[in-house]
């Protein structure tokens, strides 16, 4: 019998012991992604079938609840702004003067011809808050340890059931991601790079963002600058400040 009995008893041992590890990672990965607020300038290059555009923009982002963005140019977006406050989403449209709220089916419309969606750009939340973590296997990519992460909804309301999160292991970033529908298909993949310190965390300054079931190389998204727990007027989040 104790010859069955401890073989189990270290079998579950090691299963929490990797379910404990990916938990971990996940926490970590949250600490460098994560903060009480940022602002955001950006450039981001959608890649079309013929031809590429860039847009830049400016974020203002606070918690996960609060997040303003006007873009500042090409001239045919500048002017246009979004607000999102906690699941809520407007956007003003400068051209004829109008605020649009954006919700329902209309989240999973690409943004600005982009690989993102509404839904994509609105969830803030920490990694940890929405999903349960496993470790699925361990590798070595361009001389690097790199441990890949399954992520599983544990809300009702996660954009994506199922993300599979390739973890460079000594920034604790991902340096590509999977994202899943309820079916299994497979919906997008993220890939992250030039990773920089900034106050004390690491962070991805380069994103490609690709709608596998569009055609296309996908959405670039470079940050130009970013700033961690900076002033914020409160003011930017109202939608008084979307026509102003």
């Amino acid at each position: 019998m104790k010859n069955i009995i401890i073989p189990l008893i270290l079998v579950c041992f090691c299963t929490l012991t990797y379910a404990q590890a990916a938990s971990e990672i996940m926490q970590k990965i949250d600490k460098n992604m994560s903060s009480d607020n940022r602002i955001v300038e950006s450039s981001m290059t959608i890649h079309g079938r013929r031809n590429s555009r860039t847009i830049t923009s400016i974020s203002y982002t606070v918690g996960t609840e609060k997040s303003f963005t006007e873009y500042l140019s090409p001239a045919r977006e500048k002017g246009t702004k979004m607000l999102k406050l906690d699941d809520k989403l407007w956007t003003y449209y400068p051209a004829n003067d109008r605020i649009v709220q954006i919700s329902g089916h209309m989240l999973r419309q690409s943004v600005m011809g982009s690989d993102l969606s509404y839904e994509d750009i609105m969830d803030d939340r920490k990694l940890s808050d929405v999903y349960d973590a496993e470790t699925e296997s361990e590798e070595v990519i361009d001389g690097r340890a790199i441990k890949v992460l399954k992520l599983s909804a544990k809300v009702d309301d996660a954009a994506y059931e199922t993300r599979r999160l390739w973890v460079d292991t000594e920034y604790y970033l991902p340096i590509k991601e999977e994202l899943y529908a309820k079916s299994g298909q497979l919906l997008k993949r993220t890939t992250l790079s030039d990773f920089k310190k900034i106050d004390g965390r690491w962070f991805p300054m380069k994103l490609n963002f690709k709608d596998v079931l569009k055609q296309g190389q996908g959405t670039d998204w470079e940050i130009i600058s970013i700033e961690f727990n900076g002033e914020i007027p409160e003011y930017i989040f109202t939608k008084g400040a979307l026509k102003k």
